[in-house]
């Protein structure tokens, strides 16, 4: 039978895959119970909606609980410039990087699934922050119930890979698959959008960066990435690095600043000048309207007009709302 789905539930299912604050995302699914149809056609969607509010509702009130019995958090909220999730095979490694790009101190372990919860991290670039998320080791004898829920939050990940194992292939395989069954898949960056079922409005589909860990221990690491790459028959972007030497982990942030097409805005109040040190960070083609909101949401609301100094326009320039901004613009609102 057809959901036959009304716009007003088609427009509020947008958000939600939108939506990268897991409070937001209850918000929407809330609203999105609210305003299915309600008849046989639906009654799948509506239980997994019903489920998914419930997980989440639950896990957005353990930190509350206090000590020890809240438990760990397993929704992590979406900071800095975007979130990268950490996705690998046992002792692929991935802690290790963790570490490494972040500084966090994260445990590492020569034995397989050392890391149990997710493990939140700052990488910085520039002037903004990336934020890692260490999460355990994909593989069919450690299942994770949960992996889906929290990779919802996520705006790519960064799939660790040791070449120096005779079973990369095999793990890497095994990893698509159980990701599959999660309903996730890890895509190019320049794929063509999939537009997944009306029923299943919770498919994700993350944008991948492979990173060939240990490259340090192989005699001619970008031959052996290529030669994986070719018979994994995989079409991601790669990085041979090595957190023992360092070497490739200075080309992780700058390459993600790129592909993610981020936007750093500083903001400014008439007649003084702009604070540098901590941008506000968007995505190209985001608007003024858009900063006005990260600034505050009643601010957006009562946006008159902006000006500009940058590259979107010329310095000083009077632009409305919808005015596309670009990277260290110099925005001044005006309600």
């Amino acid at each position: 039978m057809p959901a036959n789905l009304t716009p007003d539930y088609k427009a509020v299912e947008t958000a939600f895959r939108k939506a990268r604050d897991p409070r937001e995302r209850l918000e929407r699914l809330r609203e999105m119970l609210r305003l299915i149809p309600k008849h046989k056609g639906t009654d799948h969607l509506q239980g997994d909606i019903k489920r998914r509010i419930k997980e989440l509702s639950e896990e957005l009130e353990r930190p509350a609980r206090g000590g020890a019995r809240g438990g760990p958090q397993l929704a992590i909220r979406r900071e800095g410039a975007a979130q990268l999730a950490l996705i690998g095979a046992p002792n692929a490694g991935k802690s290790s990087l963790h570490a490494r790009l972040t500084g966090s101190g994260a445990h590492a372990a020569p034995y397989p699934f050392t890391t149990r919860y997710p493990e939140p991290g700052m990488m910085p670039h520039e002037d903004i922050h990336f934020q890692l998320v260490d999460l355990p080791a994909v593989a069919p004898e450690h299942p994770i119930p949960w992996l889906a829920s929290t990779l919802e939050t996520a705006d790519a990940a960064l799939l660790v890979v040791d070449l120096g194992d005779s079973r990369c292939v095999e793990q890497v395989e095994s990893v698509h698959r159980l990701l599959c069954e999660c309903r996730v898949t890890l895509t190019g960056w320049r794929e063509p959008a999939v537009e997944t079922a009306e029923d299943d409005p919770f498919a994700l589909r993350l944008p991948t960066l492979l990173l060939a860990n240990k490259a340090d221990q192989l005699a001619d690491s970008d031959a052996e990435l290529r030669a994986f790459l070719e018979v994994a028959g995989l079409r991601y972007p790669a990085l041979a690095v090595s957190t023992t030497t360092g070497n490739g982990l200075g080309e992780v942030g700058p390459w993600l600043f790129g592909h993610l097409a981020i936007a750093r805005v500083y903001t400014k109040a008439p007649g003084r000048q702009p604070d540098l040190a901590k941008p506000y960070t968007l995505r190209q083609g985001q608007t003024v309207e858009d900063v006005a909101e990260l600034v505050h949401k009643d601010l957006a609301r009562s946006l008159k007009y902006a000006r500009v100094w940058g590259k979107s326009g010329f310095d000083g320039q009077h632009v409305g709302r919808h005015h596309l901004v670009a990277d260290r613009d110099v925005i001044e609102l005006h309600v």
